[in-house]
């Protein structure tokens, strides 16, 4: 009696290389598409002017790297800034406001001034930048 071995079977074929071609098209679109969300309008970024000289009088508004505020180069407390600030903008809202600050100093202590300036009126403020030098 002769015995037959069992035929072998050719294995299924393997998704393993289908699963890497999905994950490299996956990689591939998020690096070509557009994750941010882009505005129904037109919207033009606002342009530094360099190598001008500032412009005279109003008030200079300092911010320090730790979150510190002077007005005029006095250090004041928030609050105190915002009041006497108040109390300019009142008597005359074309009056310059000068924003300096640290470069280290984290948006999240400059925007809100910013923005509690503009709530009061003030028509000029303007944010105090270095260019770079090449």
């Amino acid at each position: 009696m002769k015995l037959q071995r069992a035929q072998r079977r050719t294995p299924p074929e393997s998704i393993i290389p289908l699963i890497d071609v999905v994950f490299f098209l996956l990689v591939f679109f998020m690096l070509i598409g557009r994750m941010d969300a882009t505005a129904p309008f037109d919207v033009t970024p606002a342009v530094a002017l360099t190598g001008q000289d500032m412009p005279g009088g109003g008030t200079t508004l300092a911010i320090g790297e730790a979150g510190q505020i002077a007005l005029d180069g006095t250090a004041m407390t928030r609050p105190a800034v915002l009041d006497a600030l108040r109390d300019g903008v009142v008597a005359n809202p074309s009056r310059l406001i000068r924003v300096n600050a640290h470069h280290a100093t984290p948006l999240a202590d400059v925007l809100p001034l910013v923005a509690a300036v503009e709530a009061m009126g003030a028509r000029d403020v303007v944010l105090v930048v270095t260019p770079d030098t090449p």
